[in-house]
Parts: C-alpha cells; sequence; structure tokens
C-alpha cells in the first residue's frame, strides 16, 4: 500500500511483528468467516473504548503539531473517529442486541489499556513525530488489512468491517497520513533521518505500537467467553 516513505521505512524495520499483526488468526477469521460472533463481539466493545482513547491521543496530537497543516490533519481524525468509526461499532453491536448504554459500560481489558496509554504517554513525554510512530500501526494497519481482505475474502459474514477499512475514503485517509509523516520528518530530521538517534525511537515506539495491536487480536480470543 502506498502510505508514505516513512511507513514503508517502519514497517520494513519490523516485518516479523508487522506480518503476526495484519495476518493474526483473528483477520483471517474475519476474511474466511470462521471468526466466531463472541471474539468479534468482544473485539468491537473493546475496540469502540479503545477509540475513545485513540481519539484523545489525536487530539493531543493537534497540540504537538508544528504548523496548521498538522493541527488540520490530526483534527480531521479525530472527527473521522468520532462521528464516523465509532459509529460503525454502535451499529453493529446494536444489531447484535448490545445497547449504547452497555457497550459504553464495556470494561476495559488489560491489553486495551495497555496500549492506548501507551499511545498517549508517548505523547506526553514525546513530540509530534513520536506520536506519530505509535499512531500510524493502527490507521495504516487497518488499511491494509482492508485491502487484503477485501481481495481474499471467501465469506461475506463479517463483509461490513472489511468495507469500511477498504473503502477509498479511509484508504485516502490513509495517503494523506503517510504523506503528512514523510513531510514531518522530512522538515524535523532531514533526508538522511534513517540516519539519526531520533529514528531509533521512531522505529521503538512504531514496533511497540504494533505488538500492541497484535496483541489487541488476542485478547478478543482469550475473552470471547465474556462478551
Amino acid at each position: 500500500m502506498a502510505y508514505g516513505k516513512v511507513f514503508e521505512a517502519l514497517r520494513a524495520s519490523c516485518p516479523h511483528v508487522w506480518s503476526e499483526y495484519t495476518e493474526h488468526g483473528f483477520v483471517k477469521g474475519l476474511g474466511d468467516g470462521t471468526l466466531s460472533k463472541e471474539a468479534f463481539l468482544t473485539y468491537l466493545r473493546q475496540d469502540y473504548v479503545f477509540l475513545i482513547h485513540f481519539s484523545r491521543a489525536w487530539a493531543l496530537a493537534v497540540t504537538k503539531a508544528g504548523n496548521l497543516a498538522e493541527m488540520k490533519a490530526a483534527s480531521s481524525v479525530v472527527h473521522a473517529l468520532l462521528h464516523e468509526e465509532m459509529q460503525l461499532h454502535i451499529g453493529i453491536c446494536a444489531e447484535a442486541g448490545i445497547s449504547l448504554e452497555e457497550l459504553e459500560n464495556t470494561a476495559e481489558l488489560p491489553q486495551n489499556m495497555l496500549y492506548t496509554r501507551y499511545v498517549l504517554e508517548a505523547g506526553y513525554s514525546g513530540d509530534f513525530l513520536d506520536m506519530m510512530a505509535a499512531l500510524a500501526p493502527c490507521v495504516m494497519g487497518y488499511g491494509e488489512i482492508g485491502v487484503n481482505l477485501d481481495k481474499a475474502a471467501t465469506s461475506k459474514t463479517y463483509r461490513e468491517w472489511i468495507d469500511t477499512y477498504a473503502a477509498a475514503d479511509y484508504q485516502a485517509l490513509c495517503a494523506d497520513l503517510g504523506a503528512l509523516i514523510d513531510q514531518a520528518v522530512l522538515s524535523r530530521l532531514g533526508d538522511a533521518y534513517q540516519q539519526t538517534g531520533r529514528w531509533q525511537t521512531l522505529q521503538k515506539h512504531f514496533e511497540t505500537a504494533t505488538r500492541l495491536e497484535r496483541d489487541f487480536w488476542g485478547m478478543a480470543f482469550e475473552a470471547k467467553d465474556e462478551a
């Protein structure tokens, strides 16, 4: 996927972990329809909670931005999360008999808490680049997964979820974010950014967030009976 040169370099720095995330058994189950309804609903409920904190992280990115373009981009992601992506979760859960009140009262599981707090801490203690490195695996990862499942899915069971992330508007969001990150890195670190000490820190944030994304899928399997 063409999500920018910096993203491609970060992804290439941790190929094994990236594959564990984007090719997880949970993801494969979405494509072939073998994922249990209980596991999917557990994921949706936890992801709803996750998106609330994720929106806060993107709102924090507005304050960490170095210029108006970065501020506008971060604020547009906040809007998309709160007004579009979360509606997917509300709609699917409602069809399954889970009310909005139940959804909002979902108890946050440890894996969820670990991930969201890591991303927020990256923002509180770091700068705009630290935030982008920690936030990118979720946004771009879902974009890559959506495109791959759109091509390979053999079941329509989770088609609504797949279509959301394979859609042209979501793919455009990923591409725009990739271009933003490219510009942010170049303006701060220069063309030789991979030779700087900061690059190692960004790689660490990206890989850690990717591991936490992988564990988020696993969380749904482990807690599926609690949905």
